[in-house]
Parts: C-alpha cells; sequence; structure tokens
C-alpha cells in the first residue's frame, strides 16, 4: 500500500504540477526562437460546417471582411447538413468563395479533407463556425511562416464566460489558462502536441490526409507535420475570441468527445506512441499521463484509506481528499458563498476527471462512428465587436525580420 500511494501521488503531481514546472524550466534555460517577418502567403480559408444555418451567413459576411489582404479563397464544407446549410451555400455567388456540398454526414475530417484537395493558396488556414477573428490576427499568424522550419501555426483562443455556471466557468478560465501556457511553453522550446482546432493554418504542400471519423484534427495534422522535421509554434498575438458550454453539463459532454477522441487518435495513428513522435516525452506527459489520472486518485484513496490505520499522516491525507470530493460534488448543485474559489475549480476537476472515464467507455463500445457520441445545435453567441476593436492597437505585425 506504501508503494502505490508514493507512486500514486507522485504520477498525480507530476501531471499536474511536475511535467508543466518542467516544461516552463526548459522555455526559459532552452529557447528556440523563430523568424518572424511581416510576409504575406496567399491564405485558403476552409470551414466545415455541420448544421450550421443558424450563424453561417453572419460568418459568411464576417470571412468576406477579413483585413488580411492576400486571401486566395474561402471554401465552405457542407458536412451532411439537414438544416438549410447546403441550400444557403449554394446561393452565394461572392467572389473567391467556394462551396463543396457533402450529402451524407461524414465528420469533420472528411470535410476537412474535401476542403483542403480544392484549396490552392500557399498556406491553409482551417477555421470553425463559432470563432470571430480578430483585427490582424491572419496577418500576424503567417508571419511565423517566415519560418522555413516552422509548418503549422496556432493562434490565441480567448474564451468568453458571460452567463457560465461556477463550474464551467471555471474550465473556460483557470483550466484553459492553465492549458495555455502550457502548450506556449512547449511552443518556446520545441512544439506543442496540439493546437486549438479553430484557428490554425499550415503550409499546403505538408498537409496529411485525415482519418476518415478522426475528431482531433488539431493533433493529428500537427503531430504529422513534426514527424516530417517541421515546427509548430504558438502566436499570441493572433486572436480569436470563442465561446465554451455555458453549463457544466454541456461542458462534460463536450470533454467526453474530445477525451475519447484522444484515445481514438492513439489507435488511428500508432505511431505518435512511438519514438517515430518527435515530441513523444511531451505526448505523453501532457495527454497519456492525464488519462491515467482518474485511476491514479482512485489507488490514492484506496491506500490512504488503508493506511490510515497506522499513521495520523495518513487520516489526515484520507480526510483532506474526501472533503475536497465532497465539496467538488456539492459544488456541482449548490453555491458555496465561503468556499466558492475552491468549490468551483473542483467541481471542474471532477467533471474532467468523470469525463476521462467515460471517454474511455465511449471510444471501446461505441457503435458506429465515434464522431456521433456528441451532437449539437451551433448556436450564434453574442456579438463582442467592442472586444475585438479594442485590440485593434495590439495587433500590429512586426516590422522587418524579428524573432520571437
Amino acid at each position: 500500500m506504501i508503494i502505490i500511494f508514493w507512486l500514486s501521488l507522485i504520477g498525480i503531481f507530476y501531471t499536474y504540477i511536475g511535467y508543466p514546472a518542467l516544461v516552463w524550466v526548459l522555455a526559459r534555460l532552452r529557447p528556440r526562437p523563430w523568424i518572424v517577418s511581416p510576409i504575406v502567403p496567399s491564405v485558403s480559408i476552409v470551414l466545415p460546417v455541420h448544421n450550421g444555418a443558424a450563424i453561417l451567413q453572419r460568418k459568411i459576411d464576417h470571412l468576406l471582411r477579413l483585413d488580411y489582404p492576400n486571401i486566395k479563397e474561402i471554401i465552405i464544407v457542407s458536412d451532411g447538413s439537414t438544416d438549410g446549410t447546403a441550400e444557403l451555400l449554394s446561393a452565394q455567388s461572392y467572389k473567391r468563395f467556394t462551396s463543396i456540398i457533402l450529402k451524407e454526414h461524414c465528420g469533420k475530417a472528411s470535410a476537412l479533407n474535401a476542403g483542403a484537395a480544392k484549396a490552392t493558396g500557399e498556406l491553409i488556414l482551417f477555421i470553425d463556425i463559432r470563432p470571430e477573428i480578430a483585427l490582424g490576427a491572419i496577418q500576424l499568424l503567417v508571419s511565423n511562416f517566415a519560418d522555413p522550419k516552422v509548418g503549422c501555426v496556432c493562434g490565441e483562443l480567448i474564451l468568453r464566460r458571460d452567463c457560465h455556471d461556477a463550474a464551467s466557468a471555471a474550465v473556460s478560465g483557470l483550466y484553459w489558462r492553465y492549458e495555455k501556457w502550457i502548450r506556449s511553453c512547449e511552443s518556446i522550446f520545441d512544439s506543442p502536441v496540439g493546437v486549438y482546432g479553430g484557428f490554425y493554418a499550415i503550409r499546403r504542400e505538408l498537409i496529411v490526409s485525415f482519418p476518415v471519423g478522426l475528431i482531433l484534427d488539431d493533433m493529428y495534422q500537427p503531430l504529422s507535420i513534426l514527424r516530417k522535421g517541421y515546427r509548430s509554434v504558438l502566436d499570441p498575438r493572433a486572436i480569436v475570441y470563442d465561446t465554451w458550454p455555458t453549463t457544466i453539463e454541456n461542458e462534460f459532454h463536450r470533454k467526453v468527445r474530445t477525451l475519447a477522441g484522444n484515445f481514438q487518435l492513439f489507435h488511428l495513428a500508432p505511431w505518435t506512441l512511438t519514438p517515430r513522435n518527435p515530441v513523444l516525452f511531451q505526448l505523453i506527459s501532457h495527454k497519456v499521463m492525464r488519462l491515467v489520472v482518474p485511476y491514479l486518485l482512485v489507488l490514492l484513496l484506496f491506500s490512504t484509506l488503508i493506511l490510515s490505520n497506522h499513521s495520523f499522516f495518513f487520516v489526515t491525507f484520507a480526510a483532506l481528499q474526501i472533503v475536497f470530493w465532497v465539496i467538488a460534488i456539492a459544488a456541482l448543485r449548490y453555491t458555496i458563498p465561503i468556499l466558492h474559489r475552491v468549490s468551483a475549480p473542483a467541481s471542474a476537476m471532477l467533471i474532467l476527471i468523470i469525463a476521462t472515464v467515460v471517454g474511455l467507455y465511449r471510444f471501446l463500445f461505441t457503435r458506429g462512428p465515434l464522431l456521433d457520441i456528441w451532437h449539437t445545435k451551433v448556436q450564434a453567441p453574442a456579438i463582442y465587436s467592442e472586444t475585438i476593436n479594442s485590440t485593434r492597437n495590439e495587433l500590429i505585425a512586426p516590422k522587418g525580420n524579428d524573432r520571437v
């Protein structure tokens, strides 16, 4: 029990504190700067849509107003939509606008494959339907491709948290800031293991076809590009705005889908867990260990309860664990005023842990395509034009060659 206790505690500590601290140190001691210059390569925008008619016209208007001067084409792919999306796309007649109508719902990966096959720009910019691209963001994003070793670049996602319940706000706030910080550190000393899938660009000649039914395109494509000897980087100046689910129930379903996608990725691309993956260490530390943590937490509590008969230390440690999880469960249903700052993050952590277990179950036992485990109606988020405009003065491309 002593061995189980310490192994579980060390594993949990390494996952959430040790590895983030390590990549922070590596980012400070061994940074790998890359060249940034205000180049203007041609860009093909690829947008997959499934039942997005509610906000599609507004998205099209938004894309047509983008300030990047060399957008060669905008390719929107309807992935088996049944809500009028296909009809809306067919009615468009804008210059540089191309629509692709897939009759069957095959998933985002197939839609991206269809769109990328039509792209002719030097860079392909993959975007989602909800995010709003800030002024100057595309120019800043593509400036990173001035370095010939950079093959994939992701922007900075800023999440809005209006009307969120406490636990979902903790996921969109504290957890997402924590996640972005880790990815930023990975980018500074090497490359992140994944990017934000709603706003990232790649060199067109490096693209690989996505496996049919793949959920995590934003991990598969960057990792495939790294495998070819190129680098993936993050640019925090290239900003997009989005909103994640406002309730913890919907956030839970979103996380189940993405976590099931992790298991699917390892199944469809087993090379990601071999030395052929140049960021294998980061992948295991950042992603795989998080999939193991729920079971380490169970072993930690179980071993602590057994050992509590022999030491006051273990009695106290067991009591703290029980209190923490009781607060987490209670906060899902009730507001705990005095403990609010602790209870909401605790509830968020509990939901993420349960979602990890459910994600594995869904991966193992879902019949049919895994992409069917979560369906949601695309809803129009609130307009934050003032927020976007306020960043205009901050989003200025660097003059001449520079390094970040």
